[in-house]
């Protein structure tokens, strides 16, 4: 398995850890509602980095821990995976900000052939090393940003879990998985319709009801859905 180096973590003039070490003090082994097949180190809110500000994480070098909580779109789409094993199954398969690598490890335990689970966050990429780990499978973690990379991604099934939150990054997320799918690839989206996500670009293949925390979302219960992007839709 591969991943980016560790890095410390800590305030100055105090003790510092390991990405490791701080993801392990700040959550717990745990298994999100929709996939309970799967155990990820997650944050609840009981756990200080629920309490932390920007300014706090950013003072320990850290970004949003997006990678401590099981987004309602990427559970979405870590179920159908699981509930479909066909659709990875002897595949190559690329996890685009994969945060704790849920569609990623779901994608493995399908059948997947080779896994790369890909994130800009250093501690995303520890997070998911970690959580592959406990769920024993092997993938392949990047810390790096693909869109933006020279070469052109090569994959058999992109996944999106989760991503369409920004409006540039909506952008630019739609056009490199126009470029991806160009070649003949798959790509998977799991979105709860959030307001960046281009609809008219993909279909509907599936709708999951999922419990997540008043603490990140809107409700209790989440209408989270799975989609296929359409070639040629605008």
């Amino acid at each position: 398995m591969s991943s980016a180096g560790e890095i410390a973590v800590g305030l100055p003039g105090r003790p510092q850890v390991s990405q490791s070490e701080f993801i392990t003090a700040n959550t717990y082994l745990m298994a999100p509602p929709l996939a309970p097949e799967i155990a990820l180190h997650l944050a609840e809110e009981s756990l200080p980095i629920w309490s932390k500000t920007e300014d706090e994480l950013a003072a320990l070098g850290l970004a949003d821990p997006y990678w401590a909580f099981a987004w309602s779109g990427g559970q979405a789409l870590a179920r159908y995976i699981l509930d479909h094993p066909a659709t990875v199954a002897g595949r190559r398969v690329v996890d685009l900000g994969s945060g704790s690598g849920l569609a990623a490890i779901a994608a493995k335990r399908a059948g997947a052939q080779r896994v790369l689970a890909a994130d800009t966050d250093p501690v995303a990429a520890s997070a998911i090393d970690i959580n592959a780990k406990a769920n024993g499978v092997d993938i392949d973690v990047a810390c790096a940003d693909l869109i933006a990379a020279d070469e052109p991604l090569t994959t058999d099934v992109l996944l999106l879990g989760d991503v369409f939150y920004d409006t540039a990054l909506a952008a630019l997320l739609i056009d490199f998985a126009s470029s991806v799918a160009s070649s003949g690839a798959v790509v998977l989206a799991g979105d709860p319709q959030r307001a960046y996500f281009p609809l008219d670009r993909f279909e509907r293949l599936a709708r999951y009801s999922v419990p997540v925390t008043r603490e990140l979302e809107d409700a209790e219960i989440k209408s989270s859905l799975v989609w296929r992007l359409v070639q040629g839709s605008h």
